[in-house]
């Protein structure tokens, strides 16, 4: 199963992430991290990704689309793929799937955690009154989740038409957000435009 988990700073991806990780054994394809990777590892693509990286450039979608490539026989062998990071446009979504039918494979669920922006922005602010996490900054936290809504709006679309989007409640509690996840996986892949919506009420409803 390859699943693409969206979700903005703070709505609790990454937990869910992890969780099902743990839980079905799959593998968290982090862009970041392979990036990192690869830099370590020294290897052609390795070395290539460095100059780049070194160079203040952007990787290439190309050169992205080649390192998730090298890890989905791992994946493949487990419980699947989670991509986390990646896609962030049409673009890298289309070169995705095309990477994908080569190997005879596809995108079977897309989820995402669907928040309020005032409330989670509100949680952000509480957190950083509390901890005072850098990062948790509310002003630029504003600025990231501004970012991130523009950059998923046309992805949500996207897969909308191939049937496999489906809207979670991302402001439930964890344990609540992780059933209604398990729950749309254990869905068979919709052939619809549409998938049902897990919300808390929805799950507390089963």
């Amino acid at each position: 199963m390859n699943l693409i988990l969206f979700g903005p700073p703070a709505a609790g991806k990454g937990t869910q992430a992890k969780k099902l990780v743990a839980e079905r054994g799959m593998i968290q394809l982090s862009t970041g991290d392979m990036l990192r990777a690869a830099r370590a590892s020294g290897s052609d693509l390795g070395k290539k990704v460095a100059a780049i990286m070194d160079s203040g450039s952007l990787v290439s979608d190309e050169i992205v689309i080649a390192l998730i490539e090298e890890r989905l026989p791992e994946a493949k062998a487990t419980g699947g793929a989670i991509f986390d990071g990646f896609p962030r446009t049409v673009a890298q979504a289309e070169a995705l799937d095309a990477m994908l039918a080569r190997r005879g494979d596809k995108i079977d669920h897309v989820i995402r955690l669907k928040v309020d922006d005032d409330g989670l922005l509100a949680r952000v602010a509480k957190r950083f009154a509390e901890e005072g996490r850098a990062d948790d900054n509310p002003e630029s936290f504003k600025v990231r989740l501004q970012a991130y809504n523009a950059q998923t709006a046309p992805l949500l679309p996207f897969y909308a038409r191939q049937g496999k989007l489906t809207e979670v409640d991302g402001m439930a509690a964890v344990d609540v957000v992780a059933k209604a996840i398990s729950a749309a996986l254990d869905q068979p892949a919709a052939g619809a435009a549409e998938r049902e919506v897990f919300t808390a009420s929805t799950d507390a409803d089963h």
